[in-house]
């Protein structure tokens, strides 16, 4: 059984020749990985860990230059101010993007929302590679998946608390609707333009349109669950029917606590949630399954928290033997970690992992 023939009977609910299998890491664990197996490209360790999906890299942006500031931080194409910040020594060293200027965090009314003029428009992106990215990984005989980047993947809230902070959004949902919705507005108008001219774009050999949005806290929703509904759920479910247009498979990734908002996801028609992140408040995967497992599929559940940082071989082994247990039975799962593999992670731990998915899956 090939990869898309596993994926199809998992998404089917039907049981596959085995759990089909992603990787999520990040460009240092990444680098570890290469040097560690004496690979030289990315390619070669996709194919040793037998990863049945392949992610595109997406449009390129062409829009309006960027603004480096003198400190070195730098503007995105929403105008939000990053600055790399580097963590950890040694073998545990990475980066990550801190934002340093909120561009909307001082408007005080609608009109200088819809004034800000550092809106991105759909027409900063060049769409023209992605009929060759789609059409390269076609070729590998895996799935094919779009999700973007960390910073441009089609969202609502985050590019809210980017460009408003995240306090003041908060707080907006609450006290200053008119701006909240004016934002959130703007950002769906734009993914779903950029969503569209990309699966278009790519003429049919995109599989996945995988979308990503955190709404949750480790123990409970960002908003109230009918915020979310008068706030979010009407570009939620445009991302969703952008993606079914064009025949994809929509997923969708939200970390945190959300087992309350999942009927809503069912009733959207998302076809695959991640991450069910297991070190959160009501994640009792064995009663997400019974209650949903039949209407949606999951995807993650691989503790990057504790286990897989801190955990022994051992403690990986029965992890993945656990969500077998309780999320595989008939299909409707697939293998992966709540997110990306950190940079602390024993390489052992990540062995342990893809072999335990060939083991148990």
């Amino acid at each position: 059984m090939d990869s898309r023939e596993r994926f199809k009977l998992a998404m089917a609910h039907k049981q596959p020749d085995r759990v089909p299998i992603d990787y999520w890491a990040t460009s240092e664990v990444n680098a570890k990985l290469l040097k560690h197996f004496g690979f030289s490209s990315q390619e070669q360790l996709l194919q040793h860990f037998d990863v049945d999906f392949r992610y595109i890299e997406g449009p390129k942006y062409i829009g309006p230059g960027q603004r480096t500031c003198g400190d070195g931080s730098r503007e995105d194409h929403f105008g939000v101010v990053r600055r790399s910040v580097s963590y950890g020594e040694g073998a545990k060293a990475g980066t990550y993007s801190e934002v340093v200027l909120y561009p909307l965090q001082n408007a005080t009314s609608v009109d200088e929302v819809e004034n800000y003029t550092k809106w991105p428009r759909p027409e900063h992106f060049d769409y023209e590679c992605i009929g060759r990215q789609a059409a390269e990984a076609r070729e590998t005989g895996k799935v094919v998946i779009f999700m973007g980047d960390r910073l441009n993947r089609c969202a609502q809230l985050k590019p809210a608390m980017y460009v408003r902070g995240v306090e003041q959004i908060l707080m907006d949902v609450v006290a200053n609707t008119d701006i909240a919705k004016a934002i959130f507005r703007k950002i769906a108008d734009f993914y779903s333009a950029y969503a569209r001219r990309t699966l278009q774009a790519a003429e049919g050999n995109i599989d996945i349109f995988f979308t990503g949005d955190d709404f949750g806290t480790q123990d409970n929703t960002f908003l109230p669950v009918g915020t979310w509904r008068d706030l979010l759920k009407e570009g939620f479910d445009r991302f969703i029917n952008i993606g079914h247009e064009f025949g994809c498979k929509v997923a969708h990734h939200t970390c945190g606590c959300v087992a309350q908002l999942l009927p809503d996801f069912v009733e959207s028609g998302l076809d695959i949630l991640n991450p069910l992140q297991p070190d959160c408040a009501r994640m009792d995967y064995r009663k997400i399954k019974e209650e949903f497992g039949d209407e949606i599929c999951f995807h993650g559940g691989i503790s990057i928290q504790k286990t897989m940082p801190y955990g022994s071989p051992d403690d990986v082994r029965n992890e993945v033997k656990d969500r077998v247990e309780k999320l595989a039975d008939k299909g409707g799962y697939i293998f992966c970690t709540a997110h990306n593999i950190q940079a602390d992670t024993p390489i052992e731990n990540i062995i342990t992992l893809f072999d335990a998915y060939r083991e148990f899956g």
